[in-house]
């Protein structure tokens, strides 16, 4: 196999601690809006509030890594090879072919992760914050009579909920295609991308 340092303890760290709240956020903020009872709507609200607050202080930790180490790099989108992952995903990945694209460190993500995470970055995301800052300072908005209503705020926040879900779920399944199904997870454990030496690029390649 050839190894290569790919993720930092910095990036690891960010990782699945973001995943652990977001899926906490998901869990409690579906109970929230009465999809079913687990915790109980006072306890599922506290959990909630408090995961929202700590994914604050852990994306402040992010954009400041993100801009001082130069890692925003890795968001920007590219159309370079996009035929090529397209053309895997849709059908080389069911003929057992080997997948165009090979992280390297300064090219982590494939040209469509880079577009689904800027777009998570850019239009979910921001549509997450700012309906469930509204939500939650709604009483004190609508005391000074701004801010649209309840049901309204409640509406695209649950929206932007199922967007995330939705990221959620693609993303564990993409997490699964590489040469095994647990080959990229483990990466995200380690740091290390491991591939079969026949598979991996030149010393100079770049996707």
């Amino acid at each position: 196999m050839q190894r290569t340092y790919i993720f930092t303890a910095f990036e690891r760290f960010w990782h699945w601690t973001q995943a652990l709240l977001i899926i906490g956020m998901l869990v409690t903020g579906f109970e929230i809006h009465g999809t079913y009872k687990l915790l109980g709507f006072h306890d599922a609200h506290v959990v909630h509030t408090t995961a929202v607050w700590a994914l604050v202080g852990l994306w402040g930790l992010a954009i400041f890594w993100h801009l001082t180490t130069g890692e925003w790099r890795q968001y920007i989108p590219t159309m370079k090879n996009m035929d090529k992952v397209v053309r895997f995903y849709a059908i080389g990945i069911f003929r057992g072919e080997a997948h165009p694209f090979h992280p390297t460190r300064a090219r982590k993500h494939n040209p469509m992760q880079a577009q689904a995470y800027l777009a998570m970055t850019v239009l979910v995301s921001p549509l997450l914050w700012i309906s469930g800052m509204v939500y939650l300072f709604h009483p004190q908005l609508a005391a000074a009579g701004i801010g649209p209503a309840l049901a309204t705020v409640a509406t695209v926040h649950t929206l932007g909920a199922f967007l995330m879900l939705a990221f959620l779920i693609g993303h564990i399944y993409l997490a699964t295609t590489g040469h095994s199904p647990l080959a990229h997870i483990k990466s995200m454990v380690t740091g290390w991308d491991e591939e079969p030496a026949h598979a991996a690029p030149p010393t100079t390649g770049q996707a």
